[in-house]
């Protein structure tokens, strides 16, 4: 997601460290005293303006959560949503999605939420995809053994791109929706993003996986 830089927004993150953390990799291996709980840890690679994050977040207290972006200010309106829904189980980095393992030791993380990611339809831009061979590595380190990332787009080249990445890395695709919005079983479960919202109500099929990784 790509905003209009946003006046203030480096001063707003300044003023509210108890939600944005400003020494990420301090916490590396230390999360659960950041959360002051030992609750799993669920993070959202490229969080957009933080409706599904806050949304998650409410629906699920027993989970904490962190959003991470690395446009200033996009994270900034995320921190607007945490403010305002005043959740404990919310933290947001400001940082590189590739360089997750300067923040979180192997096995930390539970769960990988990957949203609406921008598409990077050009060959050359390929390994800017976060579904690429390489952050795909990167998710496994943090994550536990048999660890799983759920991916949800509108392009469907960009999840057809996915869903190749994830199979020739040796993931197993436990769950795939080729039209989300028509799982009416799902629907009550589902955690809409804004991008979601507004693309469904154009009527855009959107996308939707669970892809576990191999054993370690």
């Amino acid at each position: 997601m790509r905003v209009r830089n946003r006046k203030g927004a480096a001063e707003l993150l300044e003023q509210n460290q108890q939600i944005v953390v400003q020494n990420p990799t301090d916490f590396k291996g230390k999360w659960a005293e950041r959360f002051g709980n030992d609750h799993p840890i669920h993070i959202e690679v490229g969080c957009g303006k933080g409706g599904f994050i806050t949304g998650m977040a409410e629906k699920h207290p027993d989970i904490n959560y962190i959003a991470i972006d690395m446009q200033l200010s996009v994270l900034s309106y995320a921190l607007d949503k945490a403010i305002e829904a005043g959740l404990p189980n919310v933290q947001m980095m400001l940082v590189d999605g590739s360089q997750l393992t300067e923040y979180f030791a192997p096995g930390e993380v539970d769960l990988v939420y990957l949203n609406f990611s921008d598409p990077w339809p050009k060959t050359r831009h390929e390994k800017r995809r976060l579904t690429h061979a390489n952050f795909l590595k990167t998710y496994q380190e943090i994550l536990p053994s048999e660890g799983q990332v759920h991916f949800k787009t509108d392009n469907r080249g960009l999840f057809e791109y996915s869903l190749a990445s994830m199979s020739q890395y040796g993931m197993t695709l436990q769950k795939v929706w080729l039209d989300l919005h028509k799982d009416e079983a799902f629907a009550e479960e589902n955690v809409m993003t804004e991008y979601e919202m507004k693309f469904s109500k154009k009527g855009q099929v959107i996308y939707r996986l669970e892809a576990q990784f191999p054993k370690k």
